[in-house]
């Protein structure tokens, strides 16, 4: 992808290096591995919640499997862009049966829009863009307490539950330049899911530990994701300012940008990038005056976003 902002020069002479062209091999392994990690972490969670903890630590157990379900969903965004396994019947199947299936959505049905969206950005051909205009949530700027009572409807399952009839509307069909969704893999994959839980008799623990976790912090992590990426004092100019680099802080690694996921400058730069070398693209751009001065870089969700989302944008946008 070409970066076309306005009159500054194109980024080439460290980004034609061997350096820059390694940031494009993909390290199947550790994908893998983060997938692992993050079943581990939902599993090892739910134990401690059924055999140790208090029921007074349920609200943190359920945004820690939240945050986790939205970590499988940064992976197989990855794999929407072919950046998992170069065999792509099987970049596909294994991210449906381990990232999205449990989800309750395939990657067939994200990868239309998304790849739409990257290539019209913030224009009426991006899907992700015209669904959202006119949505109170995504308009801006609102206060403090304004945003915090739209993330607390999702703590109380309100605004998940909506948005999961809306993300079902918006991906309810296949497109015809799709991939066509494997349905009998999908239908074999719940029945075998579903017959297990009625088999071991834990459908309490199912709809305590992934149901409400799916519908309530799941969504608010999507939600806060979505909003810092394209939303909030963005001047829509040219590319480096049409979407926002967070650099989160260690706590908001783990519940709000898994696996470098607030690099989205970068990303939508060149999506050929895998999410693990998204930090070494960072630091390779900034050597470049031009992108160092453009670029919208905001530090921490909790502190520089929030502050950023109360400030009048620079350019009107309408909503």
């Amino acid at each position: 992808m070409q970066i076309s902002f306005n009159d500054t020069k194109a980024l080439s002479g460290q980004l034609n290096s061997p350096e820059f062209k390694a940031l494009f091999k993909t390290k199947p392994l550790l994908h893998a591995g983060h997938i692992l990690i993050n079943w581990l972490i939902i599993f090892a969670t739910i134990y401690w919640a059924t055999q140790f903890a208090s029921p007074w630590f349920y609200p943190l157990i359920v945004l820690i499997i939240g945050a986790r379900m939205h970590a499988l969903a940064i992976l197989m965004h990855d794999a929407t862009h072919y950046r998992f396994l170069k065999n792509r019947v099987w970049n596909d199947r294994l991210s449906n049966y381990l990232t999205m299936y449990p989800i309750f959505t395939s990657i067939e049905k994200y990868r239309p829009n998304h790849l739409s969206h990257h290539q019209h950005l913030n224009t009426d051909g991006d899907p992700d863009w015209v669904a959202k205009l006119g949505k109170r949530a995504f308009t801006f700027p609102k206060t403090r307490t304004e945003f915090l009572l739209t993330l607390s409807s999702y703590l109380v399952l309100y605004q998940g539950v909506m948005d999961a009839f809306w993300f079902l509307k918006r991906f309810g069909g296949n497109s015809g330049k799709s991939t066509p969704e494997p349905k009998w893999e999908k239908l074999i994959f719940y029945v075998l899911m579903f017959g297990a839980i009625t088999y071991f008799g834990v459908w309490t623990e199912y709809l305590l530990y992934w149901v409400v976790p799916y519908f309530s912090a799941f969504f608010m992590f999507q939600y806060i994701r979505s909003v810092a990426e394209h939303f909030g004092e963005l001047a829509y100019e040219n590319d480096l300012n049409s979407t926002r680099t967070v650099k989160p802080s260690l706590l908001e690694r783990f519940f709000i940008a898994p696996h470098h996921v607030g690099y989205h400058l970068e990303h939508h730069l060149y999506p050929g990038v895998p999410y693990y070398n998204l930090p070494k693209l960072h630091e390779l751009l900034m050597e470049n005056a031009d992108y160092k001065s453009t670029a919208h870089i905001t530090e921490t969700y909790t502190f520089g976003l929030l502050k950023e989302l109360g400030k009048v944008e620079k350019a009107s946008v309408a909503m």
